[in-house]
């Protein structure tokens, strides 16, 4: 997920980096953060194409006010999250005007913070429903219905996707705690499945799609049907 922050003061840019930054060791999401200190540098690389997809704007810039850069926002992209940030509560009701998504006061940003993190995060998601991950193949970012199964291979998971794979070093359980909300459920010590590529769970066997099948342990089985069936009433 990639992150701008426009702010022309370097220890309130330092601080909000800090705060994005254990937010993203807490979640494990992966930002990806650029620092811009005026609003022209920031809209001269939007122009030149340069994507974000959260936008944190302070309101008293050394060029233009927040606003009048919030706008300049909106005309390139028009559904992009844009936090406004400023000293002064008298500002949050020109965010209205930009379509800024949320207003942090700076007196309450550190408790503030996370429950605005967790909600722009969760929309993006539900938007997208795409997730970073930082693979051996590089930085790869997937389209999370394109994710079949992981499997667990000694110190690293393969992501199998319907016509390839790739390899990460992180533990499954970390896998399983990202992708839960997004209907992926741990059949097996070594298995994570995408349930939409279920074909049919039957005497401990789970096939999927394209015929692949995986053996669940009899400890898990029950566990297993009753979570997949609970899963397809809650999609027809």
């Amino acid at each position: 997920m990639r992150i701008a922050i426009c702010d022309t003061l370097e220890d309130d840019r330092n601080k909000l980096r800090n705060m994005i930054e254990e937010y993203d060791v807490s979640n494990h999401i992966g930002f990806i953060i650029t620092e811009y200190m005026n609003g022209s540098d920031f809209i001269e690389k939007m122009e030149s194409g340069a994507i974000y997809d959260m936008i944190f704007v302070d309101f008293n810039l050394e060029d233009m006010n927040g606003l009048m850069l919030a706008k300049k926002i909106r005309d390139i992209f028009k559904d992009v999250p844009i936090i406004l940030i400023s000293a002064l509560m008298d500002h949050a009701l020109d965010g209205y005007k930009v379509r800024a998504n949320r207003f942090l006061f700076k007196e309450n940003l550190d408790s503030a913070f996370t429950e605005c993190m967790d909600d722009i995060c969760e929309e993006i998601r539900q938007c997208s429903k795409t997730i970073l991950l930082s693979c051996v193949e590089g930085e790869i970012r997937f389209n999370i219905s394109e994710i079949m199964m992981l499997e667990n291979n000694r110190h690293k998971c393969i992501i199998h996707l319907t016509d390839r794979y790739y390899h990460i070093y992180e533990k499954l359980d970390t896998l399983e705690t990202m992708l839960k909300r997004y209907g992926f459920l741990r059949i097996h010590q070594s298995y994570l499945v995408n349930m939409q590529y279920i074909r049919s769970i039957n005497n401990y066997v789970l096939t999927l799609q394209d015929g692949t099948q995986l053996s669940i342990p009899k400890a898990r089985f029950q566990q297993v049907k009753q979570d997949y069936i609970a899963y397809v009433g809650k999609i027809t």
